[in-house]
């Protein structure tokens, strides 16, 4: 037999535990709607996996876990889905969670399923995933995942496994009652537990109070291998709290901030022992528990099995409530139970007792008074900390000091409230306190995140600048090198072949245009003087002379430098119509400018008309040339030699021809551009030939692309393949494996990372196929 320790603090308040003892655990009547919430446990949500409208059979998984810690729903019973939507649900904060809603068929039937036949023949890995597939998540407490606590790491080392057995709430029963009657199911989860965590010593806790039950446990280890010790503890609230009962069993404290399995212990409570039973030797999922419903409002007081989802109005009704005599419904024990007003509200896995109590059984809390130290709140206190002064941090919202003097420690188990003379609800302002550090935190880590995503841009961008830089002085150092090559080459003295170097074209090009943007600027400041009689006419018609006199002698370097037209003479033809152009604009301007001088009157009129005279002569020379020339080319294009013609027609590409269309289309839209923008009418005509000619190229490279288009519709079509559908599909092949990629960039728990890289395989393949077909006809 083990050694009884003790712990500090508890209290002793009346049991009331006899009145749903009397008679043995039913079944509750079957609803017609069952409400299933998503979280009915610590930890992430549950996912749907159906939809409304669909048929589901007693037992099929109907919402998967996501991320580590979380937990399956399972159909309690056949039946349809009729919704999916937001319902009220058993939580202190009285909010409602995201539920599915299933209407019962009344057939109640079930999957096929079975159990293992030989559990200790597969991975550990293996059977701790079948638990987790069955939705177990612990039943005595806050509903932690049980499979999270049978895979632990290899840093933890389990030495002793306790059974909590204790069940010191007053009011409930659901263990002792699950232990009267259904001992074999503990024991044997307790085997199945046993295998997995490999402990050197097992305990099972239970009070002294539960004569019957320890009977049957006793009756039942004798035919157990295992090295099981049942230990009767002293009847005291709350020796069921974790912590409390390892200090029980142990003498063993769990240091602050640290979990059981940290000092090689792991807590796993009765109906959690034989949830793991039904699911490795039955099969059954996780869809029903035993719920204690009690109270002076209700006439036959009993323990009934109940499907998961059902509503509290269906266990009162069974239970023979009086309404009249109702005055509280609370959800768990009295010290840490939740008073409700929804009798909607539905059962879930760690709803363990409903108490319909009168006005004389739980009347209202008396009016709260002031403090007066009296200590008793920290006599009480089961986790040996100071309520009294975590009162006072919570009251004046000193978080830090709460914090500081282990608020987190805190059970909530009511026990200082329960002796506290001034009926000061002090679990009240713990949970307060708690709520709003938690909320302190996640603001603080939205606050850190954004910092760093912050600096990380910062440091992006300086990164980019700095390359940047680094490139700009690269290409920098490039051009200085190009830059003295050049100067070197200019200074090496040439080996002329001829006495006279080559003009530079280029340069003589460059004066030319300089020499008329002056012409141009000096054209325009004289017509602006003379049309407003302005003073210096004289001055600015002589700087117009002069520019004019060195646009003059710039266009002649240039003619006289450029080099021999080819033989087809288009370079001088080209040169000879510009050339004209620019005379008759010249000579436009000019003749603008005499007649507002005559119609004003003003002086220099006489050398405006021999200006007028000498453009004419010139605009008349240019259009001579031009015309000369043109017979020349149209001779020379006569007596060149016709191309002979191949004797087939070569292969055609579609992308380089799909390319040509593109750039036959930008040059056309370029061209129809600066035809709009021409001023004079011979720029127009000489720009409407290129706009012409171009169109006709765009023509007949958007008729050849259409044609190889349209032989490869063809050939695809012969093979029963819609090519145009082909290259779609293609298209979003290729899109879902870059979408499959960010998300599997994105994904955070493992189960998550591997089903985004299965669909990733499966897309890449579907993918590779399709490509594959598009490369024999595209």
């Amino acid at each position: 037999m083990s050694q009884v320790f003790s712990f500090h603090g508890g209290i002793h308040p009346p049991e009331n535990k006899k009145q749903s003892t009397r008679a043995p655990i039913g079944k509750a009547p079957l609803p017609q709607q069952l409400v299933l919430p998503m979280q009915q446990h610590i930890g992430g949500p549950a996912d749907p996996l159906v939809s409304v409208g669909d048929s589901v059979l007693k037992g099929q998984l109907i919402a998967e876990p996501i991320g580590r810690i979380s937990a399956s729903v399972h159909a309690p019973t056949s039946g349809k889905v009729i919704d999916i939507a937001h319902y009220p649900v058993p939580h202190a904060s009285g909010l409602s969670g995201e539920c599915i809603v299933i209407e019962a068929d009344g057939e109640d039937r079930w999957i096929e399923h079975e159990g293992i036949a030989d559990y200790k023949a597969i991975e550990r890995t293996e059977l701790i995933e079948h638990i987790r597939a069955s939705g177990i998540s612990g039943m005595g407490g806050a509903g932690f995942p049980t499979d999270v606590k049978l895979h632990l790491s290899e840093d933890h080392i389990v030495n002793t496994l306790i059974i909590n057995a204790a069940e010191c709430e007053p009011y409930i029963t659901a263990d002792d009652m699950l232990m009267r009657e259904r001992p074999h199911e503990i024991i044997g989860g307790i085997e199945v537990i046993a295998h997995l965590l490999r402990p050197s010593h097992i305990l099972i806790g239970i009070e002294d109070n539960k004569t019957n039950a320890i009977h049957a446990l006793e009756a039942a280890v004798k035919h157990c291998d295992l090295n099981i010790d049942i230990v009767v503890v002293p009847t005291k609230y709350p020796s069921g709290g974790e912590r409390q009962l390892i200090k029980l069993l142990t003498d063993i404290e769990v240091p602050a901030g640290k979990i059981p399995a940290d000092i090689g212990i792991v807590c796993q409570n009765v109906g959690t022992t034989s949830a793991v039973y039904r699911a490795v030797h039955k099969g059954e999922p996780l869809i029903s528990r035993i719920v204690t419903v009690t109270g002076d409002a209700v006439r036959h007081p009993k323990n009934l099995e109940v499907l998961l989802g059902t509503p509290f109005r269906s266990l009162l009704e069974a239970c023979d409530l009086r309404p009249e005599a109702l005055s509280r419904l609370v959800m768990g024990g009295p010290m840490m139970g939740v008073t409700v007003d929804n009798d909607r509200i539905p059962v879930i896995k760690t709803t363990n007792c409903l108490i319909a109590a009168t006005q004389q059984e739980m009347p209202p809390a008396p009016p709260a008074q002031a403090c007066i130290r009296c200590g008793m709140c920290e006599q009480a206190c089961p986790a040996d900390l100071l309520p009294q002064q975590l009162y006072w941090f919570a009251k004046g919202r000193e978080f830090d000091k709460a914090r500081h003097h282990n608020l987190f420690d805190c059970i909530e188990c009511g026990a200082c409230a329960y002796v506290c003379p001034s009926n000061i609800p002090l679990v009240q302002y713990y949970r307060f306190a708690k709520s709003e550090i938690r909320t302190e935190e996640r603001e603080q880590q939205k606050a850190d995140h954004a910092r760093e995503r912050f600096e990380a841009r910062q440091a992006r961008l300086e990164r980019e600048a700095a390359e940047k830089e680094a490139k700009r002085k690269a290409r920098a150092a490039e051009a200085a090198k190009a830059q003295e090559a050049r100067k070197a080459a200019a200074a090496k003295p040439k080996e002329e072949a001829t006495e006279q170097a080559t003009p530079d074209i280029k340069q003589l090009k460059t004066a030319a245009a300089v020499a008329r943007t002056k012409l141009k600027k000096a054209q325009k400041a004289f017509d602006e003087a003379a049309a407003g009689n302005s003073e210096g006419l004289a001055e600015l018609e002589q700087a117009l002379n002069d520019a004019r006199s060195k646009a003059e002698a710039a266009e002649k370097a240039l003619e006289a430098g450029s080099p021999a037209p080819s033989e087809g003479g288009n370079a001088e033809l080209k040169q000879l119509k510009v050339a004209a152009a620019v005379a008759r604009t010249k000579l436009k301007k000019a003749q603008d400018a005499l007649k507002n001088a005559e119609d004003k009157g003003l002086d220099g009129i006489d050398k405006l008309r021999a200006t007028v005279e000498t453009l004419e002569n010139k605009a008349d020379e240019a259009q001579k040339a031009f015309e000369a020339a043109q017979p020349a080319e149209t001779a020379e294009k006569t007596e060149a030699p016709a191309k002979p013609e191949p004797a087939a027609e070569p292969a055609l590409d579609a992308k380089a021809l799909k390319q040509q269309v593109s750039i036959m289309r930008t040059k056309l839209k370029k061209a129809e551009a600066a035809l709009e923008a021409a001023e004079s009418d011979d720029e127009r005509s000489a720009l409407q030939a290129d706009v012409d000619d171009l169109k006709k190229r765009f023509d007949e490279a958007t008729e050849a692309f259409n044609k190889v288009e349209k032989a490869k519709m063809d050939a695809a079509a012969q093979a029963g393949i819609d090519l145009k559908q082909l290259r779609i599909d293609a298209a979003m092949a290729k899109a879902a494996i870059t979408k499959g990629e960010r998300a599997l960039k994105k994904a955070e728990a493992d189960d998550e990372r591997e089903q985004i890289e299965q669909e990733l395989v499966a897309a890449k393949a579907k993918s590779d196929e399709l490509h594959k077909t598009l490369s024999q006809y595209d």
